[in-house]
């Protein structure tokens, strides 16, 4: 079987148990390394999290070709199925994924494993531009601007009713979080969705007895 047969059969038909040689095995390595690649690099442009975590992302094309390898070494044997079942079993992942789009892609290089291993890569093409596409449309699209944290930080307390002033003016949203009080201070965390951040903060700057409004941006839980 020339080369030209194995892509064919890679990309359309999926493999038997008898069709294994080792250019098949090859072929199938290579496209999913080429595949696993593409994740790689499309998680590191898209995350956004503060801290790059560089041994996941290189994690994501390893699990593609182990699962691949798994994949057709399960079809040459029902016997090495059955074992490698049994194997899998007793195997627990304990790590914690905090971001969902960890998960996503976590799934995605499992799945592109599974399916070149089977034989269907062309399938695994596919679902990668559909999922890219999805993922890059969801997030340019502006569903909604995740809120901010305002910190304002007073030494009277009797400034609150003009600081909640400014944040009306200036904000469409605004919540208060926190409210810490004592004799002769007051320290603010207000949730605030705002335009003109900058005109926000120095107009609280310039009101008597502030000693500092600060503006965090953050990546919780967007309040509609």
């Amino acid at each position: 079987m020339s080369t030209v047969d194995i892509l064919k059969k890679s990309f359309f038909e999926g493999y038997a148990s008898s069709g294994l040689s080792v250019k098949t095995i090859a072929v199938c390595m290579v496209i999913t390394v080429l595949i696993a690649a593409y994740i790689f690099i499309l998680y590191r442009m898209i995350n956004r999290t503060s801290f790059y975590n560089k041994n996941f992302n290189i994690a994501l094309p390893a699990l593609a070709v182990i699962t691949a390898a798994i994949i057709l070494t399960i079809q040459s044997s029902i016997v090495i199925s059955l074992g490698m079942v049994g194997a899998l079993s007793i195997v627990r992942f304990r790590t914690a994924i905090k971001d969902p789009m960890d998960l996503v892609f976590l799934f995605w290089s499992i799945s592109v494993g599974i399916v070149c291993g089977a034989g269907f890569s062309i399938i695994a093409v596919i679902a990668s531009v559909v999922l890219t596409i999805g993922i890059l449309l969801a997030d340019w699209l502006p569903i909604a601007k995740a809120p901010q944290i305002l910190l304002v930080n007073s030494s009277v307390y009797e400034n609150e009713e003009k600081i909640m002033e400014i944040v009306h003016k200036y904000c469409s949203l605004h919540k208060i979080q926190a409210r810490n009080l004592t004799k002769d201070h007051l320290d603010m965390a207000i949730e605030v969705r705002v335009k003109e951040e900058a005109a926000l903060v120095m107009e609280l700057m310039a009101l008597e007895n502030i000693v500092s409004a600060s503006l965090i941006a953050h990546d919780g839980e967007v309040t509609f």
